[in-house]
């Protein structure tokens, strides 16, 4: 029998031992997704943290709740490990490592090379590996692949990409916070380096996911991804200028989209924003361009649409400061309340969140800046910002002792009548005080 078809048929049965590198946003909705499916799951990640809460039974990414981790370790098929030897145990080994850009907006793939050296040097014959990080077309062949090659040991037995072992990519979809939708209902795009590849990646995801679409290479499945991210930034883009045009005219750009939504073809409601954040918005379209970059290819739009949305943070702080100075007010000295810390609501994800640059730009400029969301009790440690800080509470008293309330993310538990009650000052960037106006706080939207 050959590996191929010794693997498929494992696949198919639910009898293969599914690893999955990297147990955060994606890697661990995935793993609940594959055990439901009825394989035993082992998962590996660096974080000694990550593997003694899940061996707790607890849920370190709030929004998915403690149930998913419960049910995880009372089916007595998942484990969890920072033992990277044991990668030459699994089956199939999906990789759900991040993509971050580095200083200059570059790709920064060393999560993904790293974790390939980590699958070569314990490479075994009949081995799946499929990479789910989003990253610009020819990453899995070009990178994961040649990273686990390049690490087999010296005097290691030959193995063949499409004979021996196999690879493949399928880009993860998630949508923290959403549900509408999760992992197991999202479509899934798989695409391999080879047919055998292809056919071996749909069937681990059969099991895991409703609908698996196959398409005709990792590169088209590496592609997709970056489209569908590239269209939500430049549309995101299109109505952030809009609303820098609209406002000095004195139209809601709110209210303008609205209207326009109305119609019910050739137009999809998007909207205006403090500032792109998330794992993937704000990041992939870069990746984009710098593959075109080192092909000689421009990509003005996707650059101008970057352009626009890395600009947002500072136009709504200049909307502050504008609004301050109405009030006889400098940003030096003024007390500034930034509500909403997470990327978007009802989720503490705060991954490239731009409520972080707003408070860093806040704090050059000599303001006072504390912030408030009930899901971030503290700020975390980031990539570019770092502060000691904690959550302030808003009471009527603290609320109407700031010269500024600033409302970056609109998580719904959040007593938006009282912000518009007793603050003095309200710059909204999400529309949160819609029909709030007559209230007590001045309020200018932003």
């Amino acid at each position: 029998m050959t590996p191929h078809t010794h693997l498929l048929q494992r696949l198919q049965s639910g009898d293969a031992l599914i690893g999955v590198i990297g147990l955060g946003y994606v890697g661990l909705p995935l793993a609940h997704a594959a055990h439901t499916g009825g394989f035993r799951i082992l998962g590996f990640d660096i974080d000694p943290s990550k593997i003694e809460a899940l061996a707790a039974g607890r849920n370190y990414l709030r929004h998915l709740g403690d149930d998913m981790v419960k049910e995880l370790v009372a089916g007595g098929r998942f484990g969890a490990t920072t033992d990277f030897d044991r990668l030459s145990e699994p089956d199939a080994i999906v990789v759900c490592v991040p993509t971050p850009l580095g200083h200059h907006q570059e790709p920064d793939l060393t999560y993904v090379t790293n974790s390939g050296r980590d699958i070569g040097r314990r490479l075994r014959r009949g081995q799946l590996i499929v990479l789910e990080s989003t990253s610009y077309p020819g990453t899995t062949r070009d990178d994961l692949l040649k990273a686990i090659l390049a690490a087999r040991p010296a005097g290691a037995e030959n193995l063949k990409c499409g004979e021996d072992f196999f690879v493949a990519f399928s880009p993860e979809r998630e949508d923290p916070g959403r549900k509408s939708h999760t992992t197991r209902t999202i479509p899934k795009l798989v695409g391999g380096l080879d047919p055998k590849s292809t056919e071996l990646a749909v069937a681990l995801y059969k099991r895991a996911v409703e609908h698996v679409v196959p398409v005709p290479s990792a590169e088209v499945a590496e592609a997709a991804k970056i489209l569908e991210n590239v269209f939500r930034a430049v549309n995101i883009a299109l109505v952030n200028e809009m609303k820098t045009i609209l406002t000095p005219m004195g139209i809601d750009v709110w209210d303008v989209i609205e209207a326009a939504a109305t119609k019910p073809f050739g137009f999809m409601p998007f909207y205006p924003g403090p500032g792109l954040g998330g794992h993937c918005i704000p990041i992939d379209p870069f990746y984009l361009t710098w593959k075109a970059r080192e092909l000689g290819q421009p990509t003005r739009f996707i650059e101008l649409a970057g352009e626009i949305n890395t600009r947002m943070p500072h136009y709504v702080v200049d909307r502050c400061a504008l609004a301050l100075n109405d009030d006889g007010k400098a940003v030096k000295g003024s007390k500034v309340l930034v509500v909403g810390l997470a990327y978007k609501p009802d989720i503490d994800d705060t991954r490239e969140t731009p409520a972080a640059e707003i408070i860093d730009l806040l704090a050059d400029l000599g303001a006072n800046v504390s912030y408030h969301d009930p899901l971030v009790p503290r700020f975390p440690h980031m990539r570019r910002h770092k502060r000691d800080m904690q959550s302030v509470p808003t009471t009527p008293e603290s609320l109407a002792a700031f010269d500024c309330v600033m409302i970056v993310t609109n998580h719904t538990n959040i007593d938006y009548r009282a912000i518009a009650t007793h603050a003095k000052l309200v710059v909204d960037t999400r529309n949160a005080l819609k029909g709030l106006h007559n209230l007590g706080a001045r309020i200018v939207k932003a």
